[in-house]
């Protein structure tokens, strides 16, 4: 189960990304803070398998001067800290209101900063290395609401019609709660095998629908891809994890030996995907660039100032590249859907992407606890900030879908679908043509309109969206 669409940025990583980094600051690219946090002597191990998705923990910043904190909101926290042990209507222990005024202090940041216990921590482990238990769904704490981000692909949310934008109204029957979202999402959670119902209201509709569902093993093998038709790929990148890179490139080498050559173009399907780690998408950019800044990340200290910049060996050899995108792609897979756009690289199709164009770096307190707190903006090639704003595609799709025809096509519509007519030289049966055998390309309105643009593309003899 996953908590919401984060990008992480990996410092202890940058040096292992095989990318050329020029950071503005003289430490090298990937170099951790050596400082401890400053309400802690020394900073605790992460916990085990953390390691790729917790930095070193930078702290005794050096910020600005500032004035310190105002007596008057000091004498209002400790009184109504009083007023609540006096007058609650239940006894609060200390633990737990220390406990709430942390996490309301990052809540009241912005949506992706958060005070992390030991569980949380180990379930952001396991969506970055790509296994847990649970509902397979992507859920973001919206203007006291649970929305869904996007259903990750093969599994039982993606199975049941869940999909981004959806809202969900109940958990086993039981409303969800504006002020108690974080609980809402523990139910979310439980044992292999057990169910759960969900009451959803669909993007766009007024009726909410009830969808049961089992909770099951999550294995996302989170880059995959096919032949559409001889010639032409389809790649999907689901999320972005630890391996996300390799298996995108050992798959389209085996698309490359499939088609017994060169592939003529590739749709790269990022719809629905929620983001995850900044070196996926690093890695995943640089397969189709050649060179340049591929995305740079700013903040207030100077190790969140860096610049990743692609290496030269493109995976397509300049081949068309068509990406989709939508409402629900977010975050990391913004920065591949920008990158490959401000480098021209390719054309971009569908709806304005998600805008979430921030990064959050794990923080570790001790071995059970960690802030995952927002520590910079990350930037496009050509310098632009997409934090709630998002990208706008080259070419706008509808949200349509195709259905079959009302009735059957005439029976005799050419030359070879009369009795006994001559064989042609290359003729094929259509039932066998790789085109018949993509069904979702019956019913994908988005991916035949990609097919379509990428096979002019080819035809025109040149990279995408070139000037």
């Amino acid at each position: 189960m996953r908590l919401q669409p984060v990008l992480l940025l990996p410092f202890a990583l940058a040096a292992t990304l095989a990318l050329a980094a020029d950071p503005p600051s003289p430490a090298p690219a990937g170099t951790p803070p050596a400082v401890a946090p400053a309400t802690a002597p020394e900073p605790a191990p992460a916990p085990a398998g953390a390691a790729n998705a917790s930095p070193a923990v930078p702290a005794n910043p050096p910020v600005a001067a500032k004035r310190s904190v105002d007596l008057d909101d000091i004498r209002a926290f400790t009184a109504v800290y009083s007023l609540v042990k006096q007058a609650y209507v239940d006894d609060v222990d200390d633990h737990r209101l220390m406990q709430a005024a942390i996490r309301g202090l990052l809540a009241g940041l912005d949506p992706h900063s958060e005070y992390l216990d030991e569980e949380q921590i180990r379930d952001l482990t396991e969506d970055t290395s790509g296994s847990y238990n649970g509902l397979g769904i992507e859920v973001l704490q919206v203007d006291g609401t649970l929305r869904v981000v996007s259903p990750i692909d093969g599994t039982p949310a993606e199975r049941a019609g869940i999909k981004a934008g959806d809202t969900i109204l109940r958990v086993d029957g039981k409303p969800v709660q504006s002020d108690d979202l974080e609980g809402a999402i523990e139910k979310l959670r439980g044992p292999l095998g057990s169910s759960i119902t969900l009451n959803i209201l669909h993007e766009r509709q007024s009726v909410p629908v009830d969808i049961t569902l089992v909770r099951d093993v999550i294995r996302i093998a989170s880059a995959g891809g096919r032949l559409l038709e001889p010639g032409y790929a389809y790649l999907r990148v689901s999320q972005f994890q630890d391996e996300t890179g390799s298996q995108l490139r050992k798959r389209i080498e085996r698309l490359v030996d499939e088609n017994k050559g060169p592939l003529r173009g590739a749709v790269l399907d990022l719809r629905s995907n929620p983001g995850g780690l900044l070196n996926g998408a690093v890695e995943i950019s640089d397969q189709f660039l050649d060179e340049g800044v591929i995305v740079s990340t700013r903040g207030r200290l100077k190790e969140t100032e860096m610049s990743f910049r692609a290496t030269p060996g493109d995976l397509l050899a300049g081949a068309p590249l068509v990406v989709l995108v939508d409402n629900g792609t977010a975050s990391a897979a913004e920065i591949v859907a920008g990158a490959l756009k401000d480098h021209h690289r390719a054309l971009l199709m569908g709806r304005r992407t998600f805008g979430k164009g921030s990064v959050q770096t794990v923080l570790p307190l001790d071995a059970e606890r960690a802030v995952k707190l927002t520590t910079a903006r990350y930037y496009t090639p050509s310098g632009v900030s997409i934090q709630a704003a998002g990208i706008q595609p080259d070419i706008t799709l509808a949200d349509l879908a195709l259905s079959p025809r009302d009735s059957d096509p005439t029976p005799i519509i050419g030359e070879r679908d009369l009795r006994n007519h001559l064989r042609g030289a290359d003729e094929i049966d259509a039932a066998t043509t790789p085109a018949a055998a993509n069904r979702d390309l019956q019913q994908d309105y988005a991916l035949n309109q990609a097919l379509n643009a990428l096979k002019a593309l080819a035809l025109r003899g040149r990279p995408a969206n070139k000037g």
